[in-house]
């Protein structure tokens, strides 16, 4: 996934006194401006709220109490889509002997970094209205093409693992009581299952492809970020790749990079040849979402690369909106249910 930041700072990282900084790691000396994971998954958590999502309530605690500060959610990934979605800890305390569940998520998204090395530009500000002594202030911005991976495990949304007695399944688990109890005030009929060889609690299809949906949709209307006053743009992705795909390998890692000067392009080649390596691994066709006017020349080259598999449709290509939209509504509708199910392992001999 590709966000075009235009003259933007949507995700700033501690200032210095009145200097807000934009978020940036520095790589072979040169600074790559970025988006954190998390501020890019409140962007889509919000989307899908705005879009009808009840969100999980949030709890902060620990500074009254002058203990460690920390922040929950309620924890109810039956009950709730985003705890399901983007996961969770809720540690227990101790002394309460109250159990800790965790979640880890099944939405896993990579760090938003430019493609290539961006140098922000400092604008000095002065607040001088109504007031004797003006106050000086800046803060920075940059114009970069930031990129990340990103996976949706369909198969584990609505899916919780139990412990076991050898305390196997923690990483996903809820207590037995929790998901039992929880499943039947909800009512929505979860039922036991062995997902992954471990106990579990399964939501029925129909609300597990809804958050799968749901999220799709919130990515074809991404927004947020801080700094829009000053600095308003566009948040929706301006390129997009995706491969139904077994497993959790990403195929793409090397698919998107750039060229000296120009920004992000696409790596028809590089894609070609890591198609034909993981045959058999992925499902077509390949969704590219690419808005018109972003990086023609590279949209160009790519389509020459790839003619022969676009004229086949085992890749397409169109809007970003209309792809996202499109797969939404495939999942939804349950035309692609098999997707919500771990694909058969070939048998041994």
């Amino acid at each position: 996934m590709v966000l075009a930041v235009q003259a933007g700072a949507p995700n700033n990282g501690k200032g210095e006194e009145t200097t807000g900084r934009i978020k940036h790691a520095r790589i072979r000396g040169q600074r790559y401006p970025y988006v954190s994971a998390q501020a890019a998954r409140r962007w889509i958590r919000e989307g899908m709220v705005e879009r009808g999502m009840v969100p999980s309530p949030v709890t902060r605690v620990g500074k009254a109490q002058s203990k460690a500060q920390k922040a929950t959610t309620g924890a109810d990934p039956v009950r709730y889509a985003d705890d399901d979605l983007f996961g969770y800890m809720s540690a227990g305390a101790k002394k309460d002997n109250a159990a800790t569940t965790l979640r880890d998520s099944p939405f896993l998204l990579g760090t938003l970094m430019s493609v290539e090395p961006v140098y922000p530009t400092e604008d000095f500000g002065v607040m001088s209205r109504g007031i004797s002594e003006p106050v000086l202030h800046s803060h920075e911005f940059y114009t970069a093409d930031l990129a990340a991976p990103f996976l949706l495990d369909l198969p584990r949304i609505g899916t919780f693992t139990l412990p076991g007695d050898d305390g196997s399944g923690r990483p996903n688990y809820l207590s037995q009581e929790q998901a039992l109890q929880v499943a039947e005030a909800a009512a929505l009929g979860a039922t036991p299952t062995r997902f992954r060889d471990q106990t579990a609690v399964r939501l029925p299809l129909a609300e597990r492809t809804r958050r799968a949906a749901m999220l799709l949709e919130a990515l074809a209307h991404l927004s947020g970020g801080a700094k829009q006053a000053l600095h308003y743009g566009d948040r929706t992705p301006s390129l997009l790749v995706m491969v139904p795909f077994k497993g959790g390998v990403n195929p793409l890692a090397n698919v998107v990079d750039n060229e000296e000067g120009a920004g992000v392009r696409l790596r028809g080649d590089v894609l070609l040849q890591e198609l034909q390596a993981w045959q058999g691994e992925w499902e077509g066709p390949v969704r590219i979402g690419w808005r018109p006017g972003f990086r023609d020349a590279a949209r160009e080259a790519f389509e020459k690369q790839c003619a022969k598999e676009i004229d086949e449709q085992h890749i397409i290509i169109d809007h970003p909106r209309t792809i996202l939209l499109s797969l939404a509504a495939d999942v939804r509708e349950g035309r692609l249910n098999e997707w919500f199910e771990d694909p058969a392992q070939p048998t041994t001999p």
